[in-house]
């Protein structure tokens, strides 16, 4: 009995020993901006399947908005606009746009997803950039998506060629062939 005893103390010593110490913030970790990821550049933005980065600060989903929209205008300059669609499959959302075709939205509050577009006539220049990490940017050729990691085609959407870039991140495709909006998180797109 006591070697029994022994040997599931050492086990669990061992499962706890084994726990993530790969560098993978934890939730709370995530919610104080600490990732162990390398900070973008002040004026920058870069998209993530589960938020962002700007500047030396990183967003996941869940993070407040007034947080979030301090930080977004400090990178691409004040909010362009903001409001509400209460009708989405996914229930109410708030949205607010930036320059640079930067768009986030809130649930209750919280930051739950982020979409990226052409910028929309009369919005004013952002001060910064916005960028995926990898080859596919807003403007891409079909191509630079179709060749990207992960890349797979949505068969069957009503939206136009649409597509995923992995598990968390989609995109469509504009009839001349280039990518026109990046996307993740909660949207509300009418299907």
């Amino acid at each position: 009995m006591k070697r029994a005893m022994a040997l599931l103390a050492l086990a669990g010593a061992l499962a706890l020993s084994g726990c993530d110490s790969s560098g993978v913030p934890s939730p709370a970790e995530r919610l104080e901006g600490k990732t162990g990821e390398t900070p973008v550049a002040a004026n920058a933005v870069e998209l993530r399947g589960e938020g962002f980065a700007a500047g030396s600060e990183a967003f996941y989903f869940a993070a407040g908005q007034k947080e979030v929209e301090a930080a977004l205008a400090r990178a691409l300059g004040a909010a362009l606009r903001s409001g509400s669609n209460p009708e989405c499959g996914a229930g109410p959302i708030a949205f607010t746009d930036f320059p640079a075709g930067l768009t986030v939205h809130f649930q209750e509050g919280r930051l739950v997803g982020w979409n990226w577009h052409l910028a929309q006539d009369g919005d004013t220049p952002a001060n910064g950039t916005v960028k995926l990490p990898g080859a596919v940017q807003l403007g891409s050729p079909r191509e630079a998506a179709s060749t990207a990691p992960g890349y797979t085609p949505v068969e069957g959407s009503t939206l136009g060629e649409e597509f995923a870039l992995g598990e968390a991140i989609g995109g469509f495709v504009s009839s001349d062939g280039k990518v026109e909006m990046l996307y993740a998180g909660t949207q509300c797109f009418f299907r």
